[in-house]
């Protein structure tokens, strides 16, 4: 698997908008630290901060009183957190959880509504943004009505790995389950069969990728879709 420690990380959808207006952006910005696990917001909940993930990822999770939390998407230094701000609601649609550590560019709200009045073109980037997680959301729906467990599988490790800056991703058998919607004894066979056909490696708690292109191989159609829909809308 390929070495990420060295590669400078920065924000793709930062990176997108002119030079002048990102800098000005990013000074406004303080550059703070995400720890796995630690959950930034849940579902109705007021927002304060807007997050550009650098390093870090989070998953926004659905939740119930029946049910273990569901994923929804996994935003990275492709996207941000906070997006719905875009249309004036402050309130969380959904549990924000910090899925790998590592640091982010937070902005207050109060600022990103100044920013957002005023940088028409950052607007219109965080719109096409919010376009990309429409679509993302209705693949998804697909992909798990549709799609087999193994595959599936495939594709969620590969979006984390887009995500992860890091040559390990930190997921227990328990989390996967959680975040596809399905029993653990299905990740277990899925796992195996991934393990089987040496595209990963994984002890308890740690998933190593050895062969990535195998593995987009394995995915589903869902991968290439979502990827190439960021791809042609926002670069």
């Amino acid at each position: 698997m390929r070495s990420k420690e060295k590669q400078e990380v920065t924000n793709e959808l930062l990176d997108g908008l002119p030079n002048k207006l990102r800098k000005t952006i990013l000074a406004q910005c303080e550059q703070v630290h995400l720890t796995s696990g630690d959950i930034l917001h849940e579902r109705g909940q007021g927002i304060d901060y807007i997050f550009y993930p650098l390093t870090g990822y989070i998953s926004l999770v659905t939740t119930g009183t029946r049910h273990p939390p569901l994923e929804l998407c996994i935003i990275g230094n492709e996207g941000m957190l906070g997006i719905s701000n875009i249309s004036g609601v402050q309130s969380a649609p959904d549990r924000a959880v910090v899925q790998g550590s590592g640091t982010a560019l937070r902005l207050s709200v109060k600022q990103f509504q100044y920013q957002l009045k005023n940088f028409p073109l950052l607007l219109k980037r965080l719109n096409d943004y919010l376009y990309i997680l429409f679509v993302q959301g209705s693949q998804s729906l697909v992909c798990m009505r549709f799609h087999p467990i193994v595959s599936r599988l495939a594709r969620w490790l590969l979006m984390t790995d887009d995500r992860a800056h890091s040559t390990h991703l930190n997921l227990t058998h328990q989390f996967l389950a959680d975040m596809l919607g399905v029993r653990r004894s299905g990740i277990t066979v899925a796992a195996c069969l991934l393990k089987d056909k040496k595209l990963i490696s994984y002890t308890r708690g740690t998933i190593q990728i050895l062969n990535r292109k195998g593995l987009e191989r394995e995915a589903c159609e869902c991968y290439q879709l979502m990827k190439g829909n960021y791809t042609n809308r926002l670069n």
